[in-house]
């Protein structure tokens, strides 16, 4: 009985989930390259405030995570790793994070601290702006605010292209 219950809850978490990606997957319609990224200003995780056209004259990154995805614990610690080899002038790593619980996010980055700021998103509509469908997913955001690449979930081998991408952004606003 113990089992049955478990996988009754399990197949209504699923269900849940697949109903939630559907919901987005038809009403937000995804962001096309070269479109202006939308604009948006939330609440970072160290309570400070977080808006997207504060780093217009930079290439941006922006990364939509959650504690609960996988992929994002990989990609957050790399991610930090290509803020740091950029110069801080030029180039920012930006997160959005989209747990209804912030201390989640919160409990989350204490375990796995990275240095670049992470909005918080509770309501989850900065994503539903993006277009976003799976965690992660990545907008790289040219000088101007304007989106040149996105990338969807996320492998540690996917960090040599982003690195090349994220050059060439930089060496087109030279």
């Amino acid at each position: 009985m113990q089992r049955r219950i478990q996988k009754l809850r399990l197949a209504l978490v699923a269900l849940a989930l697949w109903l939630a990606s559907a919901s987005l997957a038809s009403t937000a319609p995804a962001i096309e390259l070269g479109q202006p990224a939308p604009a948006f200003s939330a609440p970072a995780v160290d309570g400070s405030q977080i808006s997207l056209t504060d780093y217009r004259g930079k290439v941006v990154f922006l990364d939509f995570w959650a504690s609960w995805c996988g992929p994002c614990a990989q990609s957050l610690p790399a991610l930090d790793g290509l803020r740091g080899e950029f110069p801080d002038s030029e180039f920012q790593v930006l997160a959005v994070n989209v747990d209804r619980k912030r201390e989640a996010a919160r409990t989350f980055l204490r375990r796995r601290p990275v240095g670049y700021p992470s909005a918080l998103d509770p309501s989850g509509e900065i994503p539903v702006r993006f277009g976003v469908q799976t965690m992660p997913t990545s907008f790289l955001i040219d000088r101007d605010g304007v989106v040149r690449h996105v990338h969807r979930g996320f492998r540690p081998s996917d960090v040599p292209e982003l690195r090349r991408k994220i050059q060439a952004l930089l060496a087109a606003g030279r």
